[in-house]
């Protein structure tokens, strides 16, 4: 099992940074995926599933994200149903600090295959999704601190 963690601060309401972090469509711009089951548009929200679908390293993708936690501003998790880890979950946990937002990430997986598999993770998908973490969090604190977040939220 890998678990990577990561936390960002960003300069602005918690309950902005939440809403941009459970934006479809931001997702899909992270992930470089699309969804194509389940919600399409919109905001993640308890219980939800979506299909992912695209190209990484080459070859076709598929993940399925369940929901399986949410507290509306404070925290969300999802789940893996369907893909190619033999694990995935993702924890994000939102503070608010005098006016700007904290966001903590605890990701954890595993993959399939025993020790072909582990040593794929580690030299392979460890720093992929550190780097993909990075991207988000880079992303999320453009949107949010700039009037980005405004094409994505109705406020």
């Amino acid at each position: 099992m890998f678990t990577l963690r990561d936390s960002i601060l960003i300069n602005a309401p918690i309950e902005r940074c939440f809403r941009l972090s459970t934006s479809i469509e931001v997702v899909a711009l992270t992930l470089g995926m699309r969804p194509v089951e389940g919600k399409l548009s919109g905001m993640i929200l308890a219980n939800d599933q979506l299909l992912w679908r695209g190209w990484k390293f080459g070859l076709p993708q598929m993940h399925e994200t369940l929901i399986t936690g949410f507290e509306d501003p404070h925290f969300f998790q999802d789940t893996m149903g369907r893909g190619r880890f033999a694990t995935f979950q993702h924890d994000h946990h939102f503070t608010a600090i005098a006016g700007a937002t904290q966001l903590q990430d605890e990701l954890r997986f595993s993959m399939p295959f025993g020790w072909p598999g582990k040593l794929v993770g580690q030299l392979v998908m460890v720093p992929h999704i550190k780097g993909l973490l990075q991207r988000r969090f880079r992303l999320l604190k453009s949107l949010a601190e700039g009037e980005g977040w405004q094409q994505y939220l109705n406020d």
